[in-house]
């Protein structure tokens, strides 16, 4: 069935623009929002687990596609970034075997996630890692911001569409030991502990993110710069309408 064109809205001073970030972790995508959207958006986490570092408004835990069916259509714009563990080419190949043996199991939620998105009736974004079933409308990288992490994610845009931005050359390797072999390299491998990976304070520079010291939920946290690019976009495709409508 084909899905409605989304109810897209601006921010403006009438009312906060109400901006949904699911599975938040401590909110680095909801900084980049928050610069991209500027000080007249109210954005609301929700995650499975507690965040007591979360960077937005509000905050709360539970499951976020229960929170999504329940209360998506009371948002102007929402972001949802399913767990990743289960997603990427390790686990589907590398590791397959491995986490069999143990009866180690991932939750794949892109699925029941866009089909709760579809109900709202609001612009959103899938994000997720390369190897994952998310549609890849858009490719960021660490390097087309001058970051210290490659981290390349993808994003899935519903009820809206943007120009995929050029991906610069990377200027060298990651920093660390790979296959028995130590490299050095302008990015650090902000996942993992071990092997000449990254360092907390290592991880804060590098994503640009400075609130937050929890080493795991610093691995898992978009970088600000990708989602501040991602709303940027956005708001660049109303402004089309908001010319007709003045």
């Amino acid at each position: 069935m084909t899905q409605p064109t989304p109810v897209r809205r601006a921010p403006n001073v009438l009312r906060p623009f109400r901006v949904l970030d699911a599975c938040c972790c401590i909110g680095g995508g909801t900084e980049g929002y928050r610069r991209a959207f500027g000080p007249d958006c109210h954005i609301t986490g929700v995650d499975i687990e507690p965040q007591p570092d979360y960077r937005g408004d509000d905050f709360h835990q539970g499951d976020a596609i229960a929170f999504i069916l329940a209360h998506g259509h009371e948002f102007d714009f929402i972001h949802i970034s399913p767990p990743c563990q289960g997603e990427g080419a390790p686990t589907k190949g590398t590791n397959k075997a491995r986490n069999a043996a143990i009866g180690r199991t991932y939750p794949h939620l892109i699925g029941p996630a866009r089909a709760a998105l579809q109900t709202t009736g609001r612009p959103y974004v899938i994000e997720n890692v390369p190897g994952s079933e998310v549609r890849k409308d858009i490719r960021l990288c660490g390097e087309q911001f001058g970051l210290g992490v490659l981290m390349h994610r993808y994003f899935e845009l519903g009820g809206w569409t943007a120009s995929q931005p050029v991906h610069p050359r990377h200027r060298g390797r990651v920093r660390g030991w790979r296959h028995g072999e130590y490299h050095e390299g302008p990015y650090v491998a902000a996942y993992g502990k071990g092997g000449g990976k990254a360092t907390v304070e290592e991880i804060r520079t590098a994503k640009g993110i400075d609130w937050a010291t929890d080493h795991l939920r610093l691995r898992e946290a978009l970088p600000p710069a990708y989602t501040e690019w991602i709303g940027a976009a956005y708001l660049a495709t109303l402004v089309p309408r908001l010319e007709v409508a003045a």
